[in-house]
């Protein structure tokens, strides 16, 4: 039995945008697609007369929310296999729950309510810190989101954190029947010698040289279900949030690793990982690399 790709909804223009988003990867993966909706009316029923014929407001509108995504996504790909479930939790426990049997999560990048702009949604961004699966956040500009740039990216930090995140990247690209960049930064060292310029351009030298070795053992490693996959390697000199922040402008989807500590409680993310979620041109899967 294949695990569902979940999708979470709260009738936002967000999470809209991740149906749709989710319901095109499902149909790629031949995967089923389950849609949750956080709801806690149940807290207020008490305050429903007994002897009430009519259902709760909140009620109706949660099942009207996970009906209507239900109907979104069937009309966009009329051979998806979908579900819906109503869950009575907070939203955050609601999709934390729904990752433990999922393939992947996806949510949007702003909730109701929330402001629009750059900025994430502490929802999305507490699910992407803590679940135990892939979570897609679903953001940018609309030809990155619609997949039309064909190229998917890989941010590349060391085998410890990346080597899960360059297999999904990996799946990812052929699913999609395109290239994937494998990026890994690299910085000079903090303290350049004027007198001595060869000395700077060593230090810089050797550091490329170890970006570039880093890859090729990380994309050895994890590639070897996909021999025949096209991958372009770059590295580049900079802070590696702002490197990977400029390669999602070209790029349909941006892979990032995060390193989840056994036993650690609280958010598990990195500066990079944190930075690309508010700010990336593109969606972006944080996928947990357990140490």
């Amino acid at each position: 039995m294949q695990l569902p790709l979940v999708v979470g909804v709260d009738g936002s223009d967000s999470s809209l945008e991740a149906v749709d988003w989710a319901a095109d990867e499902a149909a790629r993966l031949r995967l089923p697609l389950r849609i949750v909706h956080a709801s806690l009316w149940e807290r207020y029923e008490a305050r429903v007369p007994s002897f009430a014929t009519t259902r709760p407001a909140q009620e109706i509108l949660a099942d009207h929310i996970a009906a209507s995504s239900v109907e979104r996504a069937r009309l966009r790909h009329p051979e998806l296999e979908v579900s819906t479930d109503v869950v009575p939790e907070d939203a955050v426990s609601a999709l934390l729950h729904a990752a433990q049997g999922s393939a992947a999560l996806v949510t949007g990048n702003r909730g109701r309510g929330g402001v629009t702009g750059m900025l994430l949604g502490s929802v999305s961004l507490t699910v992407a810190a803590r679940a135990a699966c892939p979570v897609i956040v679903v953001r940018g500009e609309e030809r990155n989101r619609q997949g039309a740039l064909d190229q998917v990216v890989v941010g590349v930090a060391d085998p410890t954190r990346s080597s899960a995140a360059v297999r999904f990247a990996l799946r990812e690209a052929a699913a999609r029947g395109c290239a994937l960049e494998a990026v890994r930064a690299w910085r000079r060292p903090a303290h350049q010698h004027a007198d001595h310029p060869l000395i700077a351009d060593e230090g810089g030298a050797v550091r490329e040289e170890h970006a570039s070795a880093v890859l090729t053992d990380v994309l050895r490693d994890a590639g070897r279900d996909h021999p025949n996959a096209d991958v372009r390697r770059r590295t580049v000199e900079g802070p590696a949030h702002q490197v990977l922040q400029e390669a999602s402008r070209r790029a349909d989807l941006l892979v990032v690793g995060a390193r989840r500590r056994h036993g650690h409680i609280g958010l598990q993310l990195g500066r990079v990982a944190h930075t690309l979620l508010h700010h990336a041109a593109c969606p972006v899967a944080v996928v947990p690399q357990r140490n």
